[in-house]
């Protein structure tokens, strides 16, 4: 082994602290919050569950099996299934957001884990158990080089996420020491995600959850059955950070310091509007314009105040991101998010057809919408908006939202969450009947066998 190796790995200290957990190591807001991710996942796939891109994701596996695609009769294979609800579960942008990365483990984490047990015959309580070791790696992998990812030109869901799938179902799964750090090893050579989807609004950041929960469960099976994988899969000189963050210098402490000792799965964000996480403050701000009544038609300019890291995927190209080519390009355009918002009082999945990019009121708005740079601006640490509006007559009325509702200075409820789940089943026309009994086993889950019956819907 060449000197400059070092004697212990990153993935090799990660992986000894996840084979000494247990369900009884879980704290209580870590299990609460793992129940959450549940519902909001499970509603999010039935939101999904009739759109077209979900229709071509089912299309595109041939191998059925003992799985469950939330939403739909037909069982597939474990990958298969975790694909689907991964991609389903994220199609919207409606999903969780770790803030300090960004990364939505959810639609991740729960999807793969899920499947492993379905297929492996693996309870609850190892549900629980891979469900919070997952979405703990894949958070802190989000930390090690904050926005390096994202600056670099890819996804932190999708590349982080096989790795945090590698975990979840590993933990789920049993694996040793060993085995993990082939586990993690293996997903470094599947991780992947482009964010070119941005220019025209492509649908393929919609796969990268679910291309995530498929590879990670992959990985943990291969690594399982011996497959060597490089355990300097992070910090290698080629390893996943150079690769997708262009350098090695991280703070891997971050990721392996405190892991099991404090988690910071207690502190993920849950979202009111389905889009882009960091559009929600500038929503947030305009309906406090809407409330005022001040009419659109009198605005001659907003200026709103912005963290540079967030201009390259929701201000850039200005002009594209004022008028989004559809629908799913909207989500991730602030003005276009915005400006909804201050025509309509709010924004939710209607906001978001492509009929809705032909709204006129709301396209002449978005014209009117610019950004400077506030370089003392907290994100990705926290998310703020800033609406900075200049009427015709001169006026000028500023609106500021000093953090992201659903996150952790004001979190949603589980009552707010529940129904969440049942406004997104009703989206996807699923019955109130059929909704209570869904909410019923996703209740009973982690205490008993993971018995996903209930969300098997013709």
């Amino acid at each position: 082994m060449p000197a400059t190796l070092p004697q212990v790995a990153v993935a090799e200290h990660l992986a000894e602290r996840i084979a000494a957990l247990t369900p009884e190591c879980l704290p209580a807001a870590v299990r609460r919050k793992c129940e959450d991710l549940l519902v909001d996942v499970a509603g999010l796939c039935l939101a999904a569950r009739r759109q077209d891109y979900v229709a071509a994701a089912l299309a595109g596996w041939d191998d059925d099996g003992p799985c469950t695609a939330i939403g739909h009769a037909r069982g597939l294979s474990a990958a298969a299934a975790a694909f689907v609800n991964g991609t389903a579960a994220h199609g919207e942008d409606f999903d969780d957001t770790f803030e300090g990365g960004p990364v939505h483990a959810g639609a991740v984490i729960v999807p793969a884990v899920l499947a492993a047990c379905e297929c492996h015959g693996r309870d609850g309580a190892a549900a629980l158990t891979g469900i919070a070791v997952g979405v703990e790696v894949m958070c802190r992998l989000s930390l090690v080089l904050p926005k390096a990812v994202h600056k670099a030109g890819f996804h932190p869901t999708a590349v982080f996420g096989a790795m945090g799938a590698a975990a979840g179902v590993g933990a789920t799964l049993g694996l040793g020491e060993r085995q993990l750090v082939d586990a993690l090893g293996n997903a470094g050579s599947m991780a992947s995600g482009i964010i070119e989807y941005l220019a025209e609004g492509a649908w393929t950041k919609r796969l990268h959850p679910g291309w995530a929960a498929q590879s990670g469960y992959r990985a943990a099976l291969v690594g399982r059955a011996g497959f060597t994988g490089p355990r300097t899969v992070f910090e290698g000189v080629h390893g996943l950070f150079h690769g997708f963050a262009r350098t090695t210098e991280g703070d891997y402490v971050a990721l392996t310091g405190d892991f099991g000792a404090r988690w910071v799965t207690e502190t993920l964000a849950f979202k009111p509007y389905p889009c882009g996480t960091m559009t929600h403050p500038y929503i947030d701000c305009a309906k406090r314009l809407f409330a005022r009544g001040i009419a659109p038609e009198d605005v001659s300019e907003i200026v709103c105040e912005v963290g540079e890291g967030t201009v390259h995927r929701l201000w850039e190209p200005l002009a594209g991101k004022q008028r989004p080519p559809n629908g799913y390009a909207g989500k991730f355009s602030t003005p276009y998010c915005l400006a909804a918002s201050f025509v309509h009082g709010g924004v939710g999945l209607d906001a978001f057809t492509d009929a809705a990019m032909r709204d006129a009121q709301v396209i002449a708005l978005a014209a009117k919408v610019r950004y400077v740079i506030d370089p003392d601006n907290p994100y990705p640490h926290n998310y703020t908006g800033h609406i900075r509006a200049t009427l015709r007559d001169g006026t000028v009325i500023e609106e500021r939202q000093p953090h992201l509702r659903g996150g952790a200075h004001e979190p949603l409820t589980r009552a707010d969450i529940e129904e969440k789940l049942r406004l997104n089943a009703r989206h996807g026309g699923v019955s109130e009947a059929r909704t209570d009994a869904a909410l019923k086993a996703l209740a009973q889950l982690y205490d008993g066998p993971v018995d996903l019956g209930a969300f098997r819907i013709p």
